[in-house]
Formats: structure tokens, C-alpha cells, sequence
């Protein structure tokens, strides 16, 4: 213990006081300032990349002047199967290259290097390789396209038709494509011979150039290389530490043959003669850690050295036992010493050592203090359902106000913000500013109040400033500002989604056969046109940039003819088609006119709206506004609503849901939820209960899980209309199911109901307003609402914050399976474990519980009975086991917030 101690303090007893988060940033800001002239950089070590985010951000905001750099960590274990993101990959290798051209400019300006714990301790590429591994390619100058195409493949860039992310490059006759590291769109390199014409940047979405620029630095696109000196170093020392390579090493094979291999980055140092650390790129550079910034790294070590006896075990059991073990069937893996990969606890004390840790709390007199506190949390008065909450805020800003400080007001996104400000406004606050920048903060008056934009969890209060965050205020805030997403618009806008064989069909001339790409000469200048073939072997030449003329031909292809350039049939077609539409959309437009002559019940917003609103802890997508505006303007019309919400699984139609229901139920309308199975009643049952909470509204249930006297109870409800919403599986159709006021009535998963259920849905929805949710509507439901006769709104954007999910495919590694499992289970998080058949159910359960003894399991497939497989699956959803192992029965839309981690066995014996 007094070991750990001693270790822990020499790195850290160099500390500042009263730099809380906000304030923190503004520290940090003024010291690279100060350091600028002495041609020095500040290294900040945050504990992990959600805090290096949040202090880019805070950056951004109070210290536009200053130059941040981001350096990350591998999003991937110590030791692992897999590679770190490519964007990952190529976001190092931008700040490596940046770092070097920091050294190389004679212009003096702050500059910061944002990195984390994880990322400090792991050794990076030598500067001096880095130096070497650069092409300059300028306009009007030569490049010889043989040697851009071998740099491009040993700097780890990817060969691909269509470049659309970085470290890709694609080549079609003079012309490269290629999308380096730290660019934030690809680039197109324009060649006569071997000369450069044009050097412009491109939007991958729509493929069309956008700006000329003069000239372009390359970098490599990994953070090693793959050319025959590096393949003969990692080959010497590969053999020299793990002995003759086996033939079944598929690593040592690939690394042999040129070409890349997954995870191969964990063997990075045997590519180079020794490797640098991060500081070796900033010789004079200052150093400040976060105030958990110490304890991450030797978290981090520690678990380095886990990984790495784990791995040196299974080595070693591997050579005792037969491959055919299940627990350890699966490609040799032979671990690096982690002193070759990683920095040593006596490296980080030589380097670090005397590094200044930024602490929130305040200090004793004659400590450095950098003047900040952290601010009032209102949160023991919204535990209170009586207090006046912004009565205390006012009192609060006005005390700040006396103390000669500017107030601000941070919110998570804009909509957050207005909405915040119309809550005060209504409570007695003006004179609000919208506050963007530090300059915008500067020429606050001291009367006024700025309203910010700023990813701040709390407030904070410095000798010139007082900062309240939406949180402090009005509690738990889980989102971030989204970031811009393009989307096209176009069915066809890349040649790359065509193969040559491909059917498709001009607007003009009919359905022809794509044969490929080719350049030809047209006008005494070279064209790029997609050649397409007709019937009698005519050929038609489409310029690439008239793509949109083409869409892909969606029917069987085995019978169809192909049409005559020229000819009569395809316009006679068009024209038969057009008739057809047009006596369809006759009879479609008749129901339209006679649901819109129906006279529904006008529900108008009240003006609580905003703060239930307000309620929902996650920032709302723009699809998500725009879908639950038009549910409300539906609602509103006087007509009755027959709405569909199409979204993918977790892009938020619940709230969509539940804002409509709050609207009618306080409306005095009863709403009435109906769901396909008992599970996903208890669900929504739960989180309408949570939400609706304090209201006044009730709330009942109907499904077999639920007593027959509560049963009972909510039947009675209805019928004398003290029960507002109820949630229900198809018990809500029986006949003995009466409501004294039915409003809206909302589906979840329409597909899942029958046909008798949906007949007695008709008959209770002649003049009720109808809200359907769905991820995948059935091709009726999807007809009707894109003729018009449904109205519909999509979400299609993914809720801010939601990482995309990453899918691996991997020999099966008990290693890699007993970390999944384990990290989900410690963030207190659930995991799903499927495979394909019962039979091999019971051996892999007992696998697992060798393999992971710290985890609760259950199991469950389709031969239990109905009521084993209910409790089994209630259980699951509870919370009291961790581990769910499964067939793929699970696949019935189950939405549990906690599993967050699949492990799926034997992948290749499902469909």
C-alpha cells in the first residue's frame, strides 16, 4: 500500500487548485498563451476521451485563439483481435504530422495537444520515419503515377472503387482519388501524362469537385508500413522473440506476403528499429494532467498487464491441449512484451513526472489556485415538489451578480436553450443574450444574461465569470450537440453501387445492361461515361456526371428483355404506366377526400408542454422535432390523425409517443397504447409511468402479467374515465373493454397484430386520432402512406451520441470473449450471447460459466414453454442476471437500455 502511495504522489504533488471543468479550460488557454513566445507546446492528458471532447470543446468556445490538437487512444483493447478504427488510425497519424509542422514553423501561436491517459503511455512511430514517409505533390508539377500508387499501398492506404473515408484511394486512368489523413473531405488528383493539371477536393457523397488547391502534402495513412525493409524487420524479430513462425500463424503469413491483417497495429513495434513516445515529438514541451488523469494511467497499466499474462496463459495452455477444445479452438496469438509497446512506470516518471494535475477542489492558503469553484446545483430543490426553484435562481444569479461577476446560462443544444429561455422568461428573467463565442461573452452587459450552447455538465464560478448549465437547473442532461450529417438525396449516385452484368434503366431509352466503365473522347476532351448495352448489341455512353438519369432495375432479372435504343416500346410503356397511376391515384384520392371530410377532435398544445417536454433527458434529433411537430399539427387540425412513425430500433418513436399522449391526455382524451406482446407492454408501462410521474395523469396496464384485480381495476378505470392512458397487449380489444372517452389511440409494431385485432382496431378508430409506430411497416401499411392515404413521418437520423455499432468477425478467442463480457458487466451493463442451435446450448453455458465466473446467466429458446420463457425473459429485463444465452429468438424487438454487447457463436450456421 505505501508503495502505491509513493508512486501515485510522484507524479501528482505538483497540483493547482480551483480549476473545476469550465474553468479548467480557461487555465489551460491562459498558460499556452503565455508559453507562445517561448516556442513551447502544452500537453493536457485528460482521463479519457470523453473529457479530452469536452475540453475541445470548452476550448473552442472561451479560447478561439488557441490552436487544439487532438491525440487519441486506440479504440481497441491492449492485445486485441482487432485494429483501432480507421478513422482512428488516421487521426494519429494527422497530429503526429501536425506536431511536425508545429516544430518546423517560424510563426510563434498557443497551441494545445489534447490527448488522453491510454493514448500517453503507448509508443508511437519514430518521428524520423514519420519525417521520411511524406510526398509533396504540387500543381503544375510531375508525379509518376506508378510511384504514388506504390507509396499509397506502403503507407497503409486502402485500394477501393468509390473513396469515401480516410486513408482510401482509388485510381481510374489520370485520375487519384485519395482521402489523406486529417483532411476533412477526399481529394482528386487531375494527370496529363505525368503531370499535374488539377489538385481539387471532392465531396464523397456526390463524388463532384469542390475547391482547387495548390498543392498537397501526404502522410501515411497507419501508423506503420508495409514495404519490404518493414516486412523483413517485423520477420527478423517476429522469429527471434516467438521462435519459427507455424503454418497456421495467419499474422507472420500476411505480414510476409504484403499484405494487412486484423489487429496486426498490436505488433507495431517489430516494424521499426525501436519506437518514440509522444513527448519525443515536443522535446520542450509543458505537461498537465486531468485531476483523475494519474489514476487512468495506472488503470490503464494495470490492465495492459492483465491482457498481457492473459494472453501468455492461453500461449502456453494452447501447446498442452488439443485445438479441438472449444475453449481454445482459434488462431495462434503470440503477445509483444508490453515494454516494447508500452511506456514503463519509471519512463512516465522521467517524462511526466513533474507535471502540474488541474484539481476542482479548492486548496489551503499559499497553494496555487487557479480561482474557480464549482457552482450551485440546484438538485436539492427539485428533489422538493413544493419549492420554487427559480426563485432560487434569481437569488443565486443576483449574488453573483453583486460579486461584479457576467452570468451565462449553458444548454446543451440550441433547442434546449429556447426552451430554457422561455421557462425563465415565463418565471420573471429578461434581458437574455445568445452568447457564441468568448467575444460574444465579452460584450455582455452586466444587466444582461448569455445563453450558450456548451457541452458543460455544471457550472462553475471564476472571479470574472458565474456559469449555470441546463443540468444544474433542471437535472440529468445525457446529450451532446450533434454534428452535421449529409445525406443523398439521389437513388443512383455512385458508379461504385453498379457491376458490370447489372440491369438498370435510362429515363429516356429503357432498360439496358451495364457493362462497365470506360474513358472516351468527346469534343477533344476525355469523358468518364458508364457504357451501357441494348437490345441487337446497340451500346449507349453515359458521362458520369449525368448519373441521375439511371436508376437501378429493382425486378427478376432472369426473364427480362432488354429494350431497342430507339424504338417505340419504352415510351409506349411509360405511357401505359402513366394511365394506370393515374386511375390508381383516382381511387386513392377519393379516400383521401373522404377521411379528410371526417370531423376528429381538436387537441391543442397546453402550455405545461414544455416543461414535460423538458422531462426527456436526451437532446431530440431534427427528425425527431419534425416528427413529433406534424403528430401535434395533426392532433390540432380538427381532422382526425392517421399517422405513421417510421424509425430504425432506438431513433426515438417512444417519445414521439409519449409527447402525443400527454397532449390528448391532458386534453381530457383517454389514450390507449396497444403492443404485440406482454414484455413490451411491461416496458412501455414503465416508462410512461416514469414520465408521467407528478402530472396527475394515471396510468394502467392490460396484459396477462398484471393480476386480475388490478385487471379488474383498470377496466373500471376506463370505463368511468379515471384512467387517462392504459398500455395493452390485444387484451385492449375485448369486447368488455370500454372507454368513456377514447382520443388517441397509439399501435407499436402494427405487423405483429392479426387480422381480428386489426378489425376491431377499425371499429374503435372510426373519428379516434391514430399514431403508428413501426421499424419495419409491412409493405400495405408502407404503400398506403407513400400514396398519401397515411400521412408519414421518417426518422432516420440516429440519436446524438449514439456510436455506431461495430461488428467483428474473429476465430473465436476466449480472451476476447470473457473481456466483452466482463466490460459490460462492470459498466453495469447486460450482454446477449447467441448460437445457433439448442444442442449446443448446454456445452456452451457451461463453457461460460468456467470461462466467467463473475457473470449470472440464463438461458432461453423457443422449446421452453411459454410461461418458463416469459419468467426466464422477465428475469433478464429485470436486471438480475447479466448474461443472456439465447438462440435467436431474441430477435422479437426487445428494447433493454442496459445490453449494449452480442457475442454471436458459430456465425457461419446462420441463414
Amino acid at each position: 500500500m505505501e508503495t502505491a502511495q509513493k508512486k501515485h504522489v510522484s507524479t501528482s504533488q505538483n497540483i493547482l487548485f480551483g480549476a473545476p471543468e469550465g474553468q479548467d479550460a480557461r487555465i489551460l488557454a491562459d498558460r499556452a498563451r503565455a508559453m507562445m513566445h517561448e516556442d513551447r507546446v502544452l500537453v493536457h492528458v485528460a482521463s479519457d476521451d470523453e473529457r479530452a471532447a469536452v475540453l475541445q470543446e470548452l476550448l473552442s468556445f472561451f479560447a478561439p485563439d488557441v490552436k487544439v490538437l487532438v491525440f487519441p487512444a486506440w479504440d481497441c483493447l491492449p492485445y486485441d483481435r482487432v485494429s483501432p478504427h480507421g478513422d482512428i488510425a488516421a487521426q494519429r497519424v494527422a497530429a503526429l504530422s501536425t506536431l511536425l509542422k508545429w516544430e518546423a514553423e517560424q510563426q510563434r501561436y498557443p497551441r494545445i495537444l489534447l490527448t488522453t491517459a491510454a493514448a500517453a503511455v503507448q509508443r508511437v512511430m519514430p518521428r524520423e520515419s514519420l519525417q521520411n514517409a511524406v510526398m509533396h505533390v504540387k500543381k503544375g508539377g510531375r508525379l509518376d503515377m506508378k510511384n504514388l500508387q506504390k507509396f499509397l499501398h506502403a503507407n497503409g492506404y486502402l485500394r477501393t472503387d468509390t473513396v469515401r473515408e480516410a486513408g482510401e484511394y482509388a485510381i481510374r486512368g489520370g485520375i487519384a482519388d485519395l482521402f489523406p489523413p486529417g483532411f476533412e473531405t477526399p481529394v482528386r488528383l487531375d494527370l496529363f501524362g505525368d503531370e499535374v493539371e488539377s489538385i481539387r477536393s471532392f465531396d464523397p457523397s456526390t463524388q463532384l469537385t469542390e475547391k482547387d488547391l495548390p498543392e498537397l502534402s501526404l502522410y501515411p495513412a497507419v501508423e506503420f508500413f508495409i514495404d519490404e525493409p518493414s516486412i523483413n524487420r517485423f520477420r527478423t524479430r517476429y522469429r527471434a522473440l516467438f521462435g519459427v513462425a507455424q503454418a497456421d500463424d495467419p499474422l507472420y503469413e500476411a505480414v510476409s506476403a504484403g499484405r494487412r491483417h486484423s489487429g496486426m497495429e498490436h505488433w507495431q513495434p517489430l516494424f521499426f528499429e525501436k519506437m518514440d513516445t509522444l513527448l519525443d515529438y515536443m522535446p520542450k514541451a509543458a505537461v498537465t494532467l486531468d485531476h483523475h488523469a494519474d489514476q487512468s494511467r495506472e488503470e490503464r497499466s494495470t490492465q495492459i498487464r492483465d491482457f498481457y499474462e492473459a494472453r501468455r496463459t492461453l500461449e502456453k495452455a494452447g501447446k498442452k491441449k488439443k485445438s479441438t477444445d472449444v475453449s481454445l479452438s482459434g488462431a495462434a496469438y503470440h503477445p509483444l512484451p508490453p515494454e516494447l509497446l508500452y511506456i514503463s512506470e519509471g519512463e512516465w516518471r522521467d517524462t511526466a513526472g513533474n507535471a502540474e494535475t488541474l484539481s476542482p477542489f479548492g486548496g489551503s492558503e499559499g497553494q496555487a489556485d487557479g480561482g474557480g469553484k464549482k457552482g450551485r446545483d440546484f438538485a436539492d430543490l427539485r428533489a422538493q415538489p413544493d419549492a420554487d426553484m427559480f426563485n432560487a435562481v434569481g437569488e443565486y444569479v443576483a449574488v453573483q451578480r453583486a460579486g461584479q461577476r457576467k452570468i451565462m446560462i449553458a444548454a446543451y443544444s440550441e433547442g434546449s436553450r429556447e426552451r430554457l429561455r422561455g421557462m425563465m422568461e415565463h418565471a420573471g428573467f429578461a434581458n437574455f443574450k445568445t452568447v457564441d463565442n468568448a467575444e460574444d461573452l465579452k460584450r455582455l452587459e452586466p444587466y444582461e444574461t448569455g445563453m450558450a450552447v456548451l457541452a458543460l455538465g455544471h457550472g462553475f464560478i471564476a472571479p470574472d465569470l458565474a456559469v449555470l448549465t441546463e443540468q444544474d437547473i433542471l437535472g440529468d442532461k445525457l446529450a451532446r450537440r450533434s454534428a452535421k450529417r449529409k445525406r443523398a438525396d439521389n437513388f443512383l449516385t455512385e458508379v461504385s453501387s453498379l457491376s458490370p452484368g447489372d440491369l438498370v434503366v435510362h429515363l429516356d431509352h429503357g432498360i439496358g445492361r451495364f457493362e462497365g466503365l470506360e474513358t472516351i473522347v468527346a469534343a477533344r476532351t476525355l469523358h468518364d461515361c458508364l457504357k451501357l448495352t441494348y437490345a441487337n448489341d446497340d451500346r449507349l455512353f453515359v458521362p458520369v456526371e449525368n448519373i441521375e438519369v439511371l436508376s437501378r432495375f429493382g425486378s427478376d432479372e432472369g426473364t427480362v428483355q432488354l429494350d431497342k435504343l430507339g424504338g417505340a416500346g419504352w415510351q409506349a410503356r411509360k405511357a401505359r404506366v402513366k394511365k394506370d397511376l393515374m386511375i390508381m391515384a383516382d381511387g386513392l384520392l377519393k379516400i383521401a377526400a373522404e377521411r379528410a371530410l371526417k370531423k376528429g377532435e381538436p387537441m391543442a398544445t397546453p402550455e405545461s408542454y414544455q416543461e414535460f417536454a423538458s422531462r426527456f433527458p436526451w437532446q431530440e434529433t431534427d427528425d425527431q422535432l419534425r416528427s413529433i411537430g406534424d403528430v401535434l399539427k395533426d392532433m390540432g387540425s380538427g381532422q382526425p390523425m392517421d399517422r405513421l412513425v417510421c424509425g430504425d430500433v432506438g431513433f426515438g418513436k417512444t417519445e414521439v409517443a409519449l409527447r402525443a399522449a400527454y397532449v390528448a391526455a391532458i386534453d381530457g382524451a383517454q389514450v390507449a397504447v396497444a403492443v404485440p406482446t406482454t414484455l413490451l407492454a411491461r416496458q412501455h408501462y414503465q416508462n410512461f409511468a416514469e414520465r408521467f410521474r407528478g402530472t396527475g395523469l394515471r396510468v394502467e396496464q392490460l396484459s396477462r402479467l398484471v393480476s386480475a384485480k388490478d385487471v379488474k381495476r383498470a377496466k373500471e378505470g376506463l370505463s368511468d374515465g379515471t384512467v387517462n392512458i392504459v398500455i395493452g397487449t390485444h387484451a385492449l380489444f375485448g369486447k368488455d373493454v370500454k372507454f368513456a372517452h377514447l382520443g388517441l389511440m397509439i399501435v407499436d409494431e402494427e405487423q405483429r397484430f392479426g387480422v381480428k385485432q386489426k378489425e376491431r382496431l377499425k371499429e374503435l378508430k372510426a373519428n379516434v386520432h391514430v399514431l403508428t409506430l413501426t421499424a419495419t411497416p409491412i409493405p400495405r401499411t408502407l404503400q398506403m402512406a407513400l400514396a398519401g392515404v397515411r400521412d408519414m413521418s421518417l426518422i432516420a437520423t440516429p440519436p446524438v451520441d449514439r456510436l455506431a455499432i461495430r461488428t467483428f468477425i474473429l476465430p473465436f478467442d476466449p480472451v476476447v470473449v470473457r473481456d466483452a463480457l466482463l466490460r459490460e458487466h462492470y459498466r453495469g451493463g447486460q450482454s446477449f450471447y447467441v448460437v445457433p442451435r439448442i444442442g449446443d446450448m448446454q456445452e456452451v453455458e457451461e463453457m461460460l460459466k468456467e470461462l466467467v465466473p463473475e457473470v449470472k446467466i440464463i438461458a432461453a429458446h423457443g422449446q421452453m414453454s411459454a410461461t418458463d420463457l416469459e419468467d426466464r425473459m422477465s428475469a433478464f429485463y429485470e436486471g438480475k442476471y447479466d448474461v443472456l444465452l439465447a438462440t435467436n429468438i431474441i430477435e422479437s424487438g426487445l428494447d433493454i437500455p442496459r445490453a449494449n454487447t452480442m457475442v454471436v457463436h458459430r456465425a457461419d450456421m446462420f441463414g
